[in-house]
């Protein structure tokens, strides 16, 4: 399959969503984009996972602006280069939001050290007495 075929295929499958599910193209990119990065976090669970799931989605956008650009440049259709970031801007928005706040979102494991000092101290017997 070369190249401008595939683009076809791609630009044929985007078209063929945004009509049978009555989304625009604009939502189209969101939703590709945030469900990219939840798949990839939820797979990659361990250290860099936020930033793994942020490069699979600025992956997908960069790959898939190549591909509507090559079938542009076939059919003498170029369109201006910002309705080509306006898109990469739409599918990373909210992934780069989840990836700035994702320290936030995950916690941090506690070591039983640390839990153990929590429940032994003045207030361990103060919660049986409590119940």
């Amino acid at each position: 399959m070369t190249l401008i075929e595939l683009a076809a295929l791609f630009t044929e499958q985007k078209t063929w969503l945004v009509t049978s599910a009555g989304l625009s193209k604009d939502a189209l990119h969101i939703y590709f984009g945030l469900a990219l990065f939840v798949a990839v976090r939820l797979v990659w669970r361990w250290r860099g996972g936020w930033l793994a799931a942020w490069l699979a989605v600025l992956a997908m956008a960069s790959g898939g602006e190549w591909l509507d650009m090559a079938l542009e440049a076939q059919q003498a259709a170029i369109q201006p280069d910002a309705a080509h970031w306006h898109d990469i801007w739409n599918t990373m928005f909210w992934p780069t939001i989840l990836l700035l706040i994702g320290r936030w979102l995950h916690p941090e494991a506690r070591s039983a050290g640390d839990a153990a000092v929590e429940i032994s101290g003045e207030n361990a017997e103060r919660r049986l007495e409590q119940a």
